[in-house]
């Protein structure tokens, strides 16, 4: 599916119309998202390192999954399809929470986003789309956390951001 237009949004996510996504970017307009966090039944999350040739935060790691669902897309149904497109991965997704970021990135564009985060678990390798993403690692959250301690440039904004609530979620769910 093309994915080359970003729904904006106001601050209660009530839709104002659509917009290029990069033009978007450019402008920094408030617009949809999602995000995906896959965890193993290790607890291990399942991390992406993004394409290097992507329009921003290319060779990053981050989330399992993310992006902007499309005019007239439910936005879970349009993160099962985006997880599978990117990923390889069938499974059931639970959203968990949404959160509003704002964040300058690279080529002068700024993210600013109404981001809807799901949380889904499976026990088998992706496999990654080399368009989408480069590499991709299962780590545990101490590992992640150390990690973003001492290279906090390696990761996504988008991810550092939500990454807190997430665990705070999985821990919640887990007692």
């Amino acid at each position: 599916m093309d994915r080359n237009h970003v729904i904006l949004v106001d601050e209660s996510d009530q839709q104002l119309g659509q917009m290029d996504k990069l033009a978007a970017h450019k402008e920094g307009l408030l617009h949809r998202a999602f995000s995906i966090f896959i965890f193993n039944s290790s607890g291990q999350l399942l991390l992406q390192q993004r394409a290097l040739d992507k329009y921003h935060g290319g060779g990053l790691w981050t989330n399992t999954c993310c992006s902007h669902p499309q005019i007239g897309e439910d936005v879970l149904d349009s993160a099962q399809e985006r997880l599978f497109f990117e990923m390889g991965i069938t499974c059931e997704l639970s959203f968990s929470f949404s959160f509003i970021y704002h964040a300058k990135v690279e080529n002068n564009l700024i993210e600013h986003e109404y981001d809807h985060v799901f949380i889904g678990c499976i026990d088998t390798d992706p496999i990654p789309n080399p368009s989408e993403a480069a590499d991709f690692k299962w780590w545990s959250i101490e590992q992640i956390l150390m990690d973003i301690s001492v290279h906090p440039t390696r990761y996504t904004y988008w991810f550092k951001a939500a990454l807190p609530q997430v665990i705070q979620k999985v821990k919640r769910a887990s007692i």
